[in-house]
């Protein structure tokens, strides 16, 4: 019996809950309000997704279909499981994105798919989707397409000339761990189509030899995203894949998919960690390498087994294994130490920067940026504070673990 629209919209919104690339950060700015068409890309409504710079949008998110021809041990999507399948057409996707727009439910779409029939065949809908939103219905909204690396060049590249934003995932950390758990997929294959992406994502910022712009692809760039959890990779592995990534391709993101058992995936070996915390710290540490100026191998350096302290934040966990860089000076110290303070964020330090010019800074003035004293004070120093030798206490760690609780007996 053939499901019904709202049943197999159920099931896909359900099954993309796996897919984590999906922040709308990057793209360029458009207005239906002003260039006409439908839908905009910086409009307000349902948030479900937060972007770098603290907006937030919503998207609908679903799979164009479930099925899929291969077999990954750590996808509950693969060809053996024996969850419910369904599948949409090109049609039902536009349909449904133009209908929850109209709504006011959604700004944007993000779509991916389980591989049927083969990798040009789905590709070639998820393309006519974005294709026919852009031409045939003008939609202006936000649209994020997970592309096949192994489909057709030309079915990439004209994704490109739709969509704002591209991924294309690399699912594991290692190539090991691709090797082990998705044989069939080719950890060189999915490279090279990145490589060839970020290619075009450049050629399309220069202009050409008359001056004008190349034409638009992806103005949002690609991201990428990794299962973890799943194999054995530490969390410093996951992070020196992370850095090869942004190094390479030069990535808007990577994300983070913490992997929970999935039933009657045998080949997987147990979770070595709690998954959502995990994730949550590698996120952290993400930020810190973006953002702050870290290296991702220092802040794994002196980690045990490689793996990031799950108790405290990353940047606190460098600073308690680095004392001897501590205490920082609020008043003398760089732009680059400020930020490496335990409770010091970007617009706090800019704000250091800016007040210090005019003024001594005092530890009370951090009180009134929101900052946490508790925290930051056993790392700097400043007029009327200098921390003495609580800097070194040999119990510093346990004054910031979070309070015991009582467990529940229910």
């Amino acid at each position: 019996m053939k499901k019904s629209l709202s049943e197999r919209l159920a099931i896909l919104s359900d099954a993309a809950k796996y897919d984590a690339s999906c922040a709308s950060s990057g793209s360029t700015r458009r207005d239906s309000a002003k260039t006409g068409g439908l839908g905009s890309t910086t409009g307000n409504g349902i948030c479900h997704a937060y972007t770098p710079d603290g907006r937030c949008i919503s998207l609908l998110k679903i799979l164009l279909t479930n099925f899929c021809v291969y077999d990954c041990a750590y996808c509950i999507n693969r060809s053996s499981s024996n969850v419910e399948r369904a599948r949409f057409t090109p049609d039902e996707v536009i349909w449904l994105t133009l209908e929850f727009y109209r709504r006011n439910c959604i700004e944007g779409l993000f779509l991916s798919s389980g591989i049927i029939q083969s990798s040009d065949h789905t590709m070639e809908q998820l393309v006519q989707v974005a294709r026919d939103l852009r031409l045939k219905h003008g939609f202006r909204g936000y649209i994020h397409l997970k592309t096949i690396p192994d489909a057709s060049p030309k079915l990439l590249e004209e994704a490109g000339l739709y969509a704002d934003r591209l991924s294309i995932n690399v699912e594991m950390p290692t190539e090991t761990g691709l090797k082990d758990y998705a044989p069939e997929k080719d950890a060189g294959g999915i490279r090279r189509a990145m490589g060839d992406m970020r290619l075009k994502i450049d050629a399309a910022k220069e202009k050409t030899h008359t001056g004008r712009r190349a034409a638009r692809f992806s103005p949002g760039g690609q991201s990428t995203q990794m299962i973890i959890g799943a194999d054995a990779a530490t969390d410093r592995d996951v992070l020196a894949s992370s850095s090869g990534l942004y190094g390479s391709y030069g990535l808007r993101r990577v994300y983070y998919s913490a992997f929970s058992p999935i039933p009657d995936a045998s080949a997987i070996l147990p979770v070595r960690s709690p998954p959502l915390q995990r994730e949550h710290r590698l996120y952290q540490a993400d930020w810190l390498f973006r953002f702050y100026g870290f290296e991702f191998g220092e802040l794994t350096a002196t980690r045990p087994g490689g793996m990031l302290d799950l108790e405290i934040d990353p940047k606190l966990a460098w600073a308690l294994d680095n004392r001897a860089q501590f205490p920082v000076d609020l008043n003398r110290s760089s732009k680059e130490m400020l930020l490496r303070v335990p409770g010091l964020g970007v617009k706090t330090v800019q704000a250091l920067l800016m007040a210090r010019r005019h003024r001594a800074i005092r530890l009370e003035d951090l009180a009134r940026l929101n900052v946490s004293i508790k925290k930051v004070r056993p790392f700097v120093k400043a007029v009327g504070w200098s921390p003495a030798r609580l800097t070194d206490r040999q119990d510093l760690r346990t004054l910031f673990l979070p309070a015991p609780q009582q467990m529940s007996l229910l």
